[in-house]
């Protein structure tokens, strides 16, 4: 079935075509939510939530875009506003001007899985931040709309989530048992 019919059907609430969308898009939702929630537990949460916000708003889609990037959109903001309801996440202050951090680097000294992981340890402001930027590729502005921060502090939690990563590759690559990883 084509997915302008899928999305049709979706509207008029029926059941298998809502189960169809579901099968053809939850794994990359997930996918998405994982990386912006402290677990498994709460991804699949994240998930749950995105899945009843894009039935309810389904009928809202205009097609202009993809349908796939307005999925992603609901899932990325159901995700980031479970943090914006948690009381304190981003309660600091923009930690003043701290100078862009880049973190070179080469897929012999790091392998995708290792950078995966220290990624997703990231204290959550930084986390969110960081994914929001070089993985999804939001603005600072737009980050600041996303989880209610100002734009001196998505810059500063970039900066502190680049430094913090830098230095976890830089004692990984230090470790002799490293390469068995």
């Amino acid at each position: 079935m084509s997915l302008d019919k899928l999305i049709k059907k979706c509207i008029k609430q029926d059941a298998q075509a809502q189960g169809q969308l579901y099968k053809q898009f939850a794994s990359k939702l997930f996918s998405l939510c994982l990386k912006y929630s402290k677990n498994y537990a709460e991804a699949e949460d994240n998930l749950h939530d995105s899945f009843i916000t894009i039935f309810s708003k389904i009928d809202q889609y205009n097609n202009k875009g993809s349908f796939e990037g307005w999925l992603k959109r609901i899932a990325i903001n159901t995700s980031l506003q479970r943090y914006r309801e948690d009381v304190g996440v981003f309660d600091i202050i923009n930690e003043g001007n701290i100078e862009d951090v880049s973190v070179d680097i080469n897929e012999e000294d790091v392998s995708i899985d290792f950078l995966l992981k220290i990624i997703q340890e990231l204290p959550d402001r930084y986390r969110l931040v960081f994914n929001l930027y070089v993985l999804d590729g939001y603005s600072h502005v737009e980050i600041s709309e996303l989880i209610q921060i100002s734009t001196g502090t998505s810059k500063s939690n970039l900066a502190r989530a680049r430094l913090i990563l830098k230095e976890k590759i830089k004692t990984y690559n230090a470790t002799p048992s490293s390469q068995s990883l």
